[in-house]
């Protein structure tokens, strides 16, 4: 079985461990704790009639204060950079943490994810941000970790894109 480490990345509070919990358990809780370092959960499943194993990496939410670090990337097969719709600046630090990654890890299949699509009503995206993230051609998958809406597809799409990427290297 094909064994892939994918990274959650974004700022804190944005809702990587809720998208993990839900995807891994298919549970959500309100209460919010601060990952502290690096919590990883597995999950076996199938895509296309091949049996994989996602090893989930859900890295501390970064900022200014504490930044990724490049030792938690390393090895990675993939990522996904997550931004909360009611906080634009979460976005803006997509690009940066893109970056980052590349620079440590090299071209990888990624997803991102704009999260918290049940608090539409107080999202405040300005159009400038989504043609930046257009331009670079970067698909947004707008979801909901509390709904579970799309959380599936998300990790079964990059799961997808990282399988073709091994079986062509």
């Amino acid at each position: 079985m094909n064994k892939f480490k994918i990274c959650m990345l974004g700022s804190y509070g944005v809702g990587k461990t809720s998208l993990v919990r839900r995807y891994v358990s298919g549970t959500f809780s309100e209460r919010y704790l601060s990952t502290i370092g690096v919590k990883i959960d597995r999950k076996e499943i199938e895509v296309d009639g091949d049996p994989i194993s996602l090893v989930l990496w859900d890295l501390h939410g970064h900022d200014e204060f504490q930044p990724v670090q490049a030792s938690y990337l390393r090895g990675a097969a993939g990522y996904i950079l997550v931004a909360d719709g009611t906080r634009p600046q979460t976005l803006e630090l997509l690009f940066s943490l893109s970056e980052f990654a590349k620079s440590v890890i090299g071209d990888v299949p990624f997803e991102v994810v704009i999260n918290k699509a049940d608090l539409r009503q107080w999202w405040n995206i300005a159009d400038e941000i989504k043609e930046k993230f257009s331009s670079n051609g970067w698909t947004l998958h707008e979801l909901s970790a509390k709904e579970g809406q799309g959380v599936d597809k998300l990790f079964e799409d990059l799961g997808r894109k990282i399988l073709e990427k091994s079986k062509n290297s």
